[in-house]
């Protein structure tokens, strides 16, 4: 779907687990809807390659080896070496392996909280230290799975950018579901207008605006995904370590950074610091808020 709307043009589709849109200033609107296309191909490229919920793509493949080395191909192995920079970076906070928690947690916004036993049961097959990484191969101990979740829509975000640069001289605008990215600013050097959503009410407040010129902002959060059980908020960014809800995050952190990827990464980081988030964020010279 493609309209004008204050002076730009505005595409959407459904991508990645959510809406999508990509905000174009340009008066062309066959360049426009061009530019709508090549987003809109990139998005479902990725999430065709990438998703975990798909039966013919590597990560299926690599999660059904049943311990057996997979050799991936280059962009694979690229997203999976940041993985690993990801993991020692954050001190093993952060843990491309974690997915396997879903069968225990379910942020519906409902009150199931697993049983300790339930959680350490699953939590023996969670762990980026046990998986055999040797570029191009990988190999997963038998249940263990990838998911590359925490990393693929920020990805997609920058990637899309990217492409479009190659393609036009334009001023857009990508957002995948919240973590988005420009190609540079608006006509007359005008930047993007970005909203920061209010957890307490979100789609419909936010409590600051960021001035985007050029790269990324990216979100972390429990407005959408959490479990409330006698009176306690459990949020959907879980300790690889612990297999729980992290004690004491925000309510909802995000960053700008030179790209999305760069944004999601110290947003997730902050998250799973806890209490220390803003802290976190203080020591990493971005702009951020922290509520």
């Amino acid at each position: 779907m493609l309209e004008r709307a204050n002076g730009y043009f505005v595409g959407r589709f459904q991508a990645l687990g959510g809406p999508c849109e990509v905000l174009m200033d340009v008066a062309d609107e066959a360049l426009a809807l061009r530019l709508l296309d090549l987003a809109r191909g990139e998005a479902e490229r990725i999430e065709r390659k990438f998703s975990r919920y798909r039966r013919d793509n590597i990560i299926h493949r690599v999660n059904t080896a049943a311990g057996r080395p997979v050799e991936v191909d280059e962009e694979t192995a690229n997203l999976l070496d940041y993985a690993d920079r990801c993991h020692q970076l954050s001190e093993g906070r952060f843990d491309v392996t974690t997915g396997v928690l879903r069968e225990v947690w379910r942020f519906d916004g409902g009150d199931r909280v697993p049983s300790a036993a339930a959680v350490a049961r699953v939590l023996e097959r969670v762990g980026w230290h046990k998986v055999q990484w040797r570029r191009p191969v990988i190999a997963l101990r038998a249940g263990m799975e990838l998911d590359l979740g925490g990393i693929g829509k920020e990805y997609a975000v920058d990637s899309t950018v990217q492409l479009i640069r190659r393609h036009a001289d334009a001023a857009v605008l990508v957002n995948y579901g919240g973590d988005l990215a420009a190609t540079g600013p608006r006509a007359g050097d005008n930047p993007w207008i970005v909203g920061v959503e209010d957890p307490a009410a979100p789609g419909r407040a936010s409590v600051g605006e960021i001035r985007l010129g050029h790269g990324g902002v990216a979100s972390s959060g429990d407005a959408r995904r959490f479990l409330l059980k006698d009176g306690v908020r459990y949020g959907h960014i879980l300790d690889p370590r612990t297999g729980w809800p992290v004690v004491g995050a925000p309510r909802t952190v995000t960053v700008v950074a030179g790209t999305c990827t760069e944004a999601g990464m110290l947003a997730t980081f902050a998250m799973l610091h806890g209490p220390e988030a803003e802290a976190f964020l203080r020591q990493q010279n971005v702009a951020f808020w922290c509520l």
